[in-house]
């Protein structure tokens, strides 16, 4: 039979457009006085049927991998397909990007945007907790950088160089300060060892631009542009001498390593080779 009058008026003003509770008491009746059952609530639940002559739509909603099969009331509009994507994924409203052929209008119904049977619905968007996750990713990351940087063996201890420090401090070493940083001195830095265990001194040439490395045999005349880094370590125990390499090629082989230098001179000789001045 027909509906009566103003019944469909008072269906639109149901909270989803899909029933409700509410209204007057003839809306639970039919013309010829027979009940019938209510209309399914707001929130249709998956599996809900259509009712009161409202048409449910199966859609699948999709969101951070997982899949929804949802019925929806085919007259409803997309923000109201929101608060329900709310309640299935608890990701706020405001905090999804809902997409159905491009952006979903919130204002429109699913009727209106041409929503059919088995449409997919995608959505993006990430819940308050995962926000504030966002920077733990990178803060454990640089925890693990240092985590992996304290487990490095000191060089030291490596078995390249203990072979050389097991020798102990050479006898001609000169004195160092701990403590306090000095200029170069005039004379040339000696009383140290290379990797073989070899004397070795060091002889800046400021004028030409050079470093003099000196051993019995020869002495190497590097220019400076040609060492590409100097790195340094204090030697455990003994923590007023370092242990020093100059950089002179791509690969580890090609590191000149320097043990007993004062600790005094180690960042006037950095600053020397790598070309800053301001300790002259």
């Amino acid at each position: 039979g027909a509906e009566e009058p103003g019944m469909e008026a008072e269906v639109q003003e149901l909270p989803l457009g899909c029933g409700g509770e509410g209204g007057s008491p003839a809306a639970g009746r039919s013309p010829e006085g027979e009940e019938r059952r209510d209309p399914p609530q707001a929130s249709v639940s998956n599996g809900g049927e259509a009712e009161g002559g409202k048409e449910l739509v199966e859609l699948k909603v999709i969101w951070n991998k997982n899949k929804y099969d949802v019925k929806f009331c085919l007259d409803s509009t997309g923000a109201e397909l929101k608060q329900k994507i709310h309640s299935l994924t608890g990701l706020p409203p405001a905090m999804q990007k809902v997409m159905f052929k491009g952006l979903l209008p919130e204002e429109k119904t699913l009727r209106e945007i041409k929503v059919t049977n088995g449409a997919k619905i995608m959505v993006v968007g990430s819940t308050i907790n995962d926000v504030l996750a966002v920077n733990t990713p990178k803060e454990a990351a640089q925890q693990e950088v240092k985590a992996e940087e304290n487990k490095k063996e000191p060089l030291c201890r490596q078995k390249q160089h203990r072979k050389v420090l097991d020798k102990g401090k050479p006898d001609d070493v000169m004195p160092s300060v701990k403590g306090v940083q000095e200029r170069l001195p005039t004379v040339p830095l000696s009383g140290m060892y290379n990797k073989s265990g070899g004397k070795v001194r060091l002889t800046f040439k400021l004028e030409q631009d050079q470093l003099w490395i000196g051993t019995k045999e020869r002495t190497e005349k590097l220019p400076m542009g040609s060492i590409k880094n100097v790195v340094s370590e204090p030697i455990e125990g003994h923590e007023d001498y370092h242990m020093m390499a100059f950089q002179l090629g791509p690969t580890e082989a090609s590191y000149y390593w320097v043990y007993w230098v004062p600790t005094q001179y180690v960042d006037a000789i950095k600053d020397t080779v790598l070309g800053k001045w301001q300790y002259f």
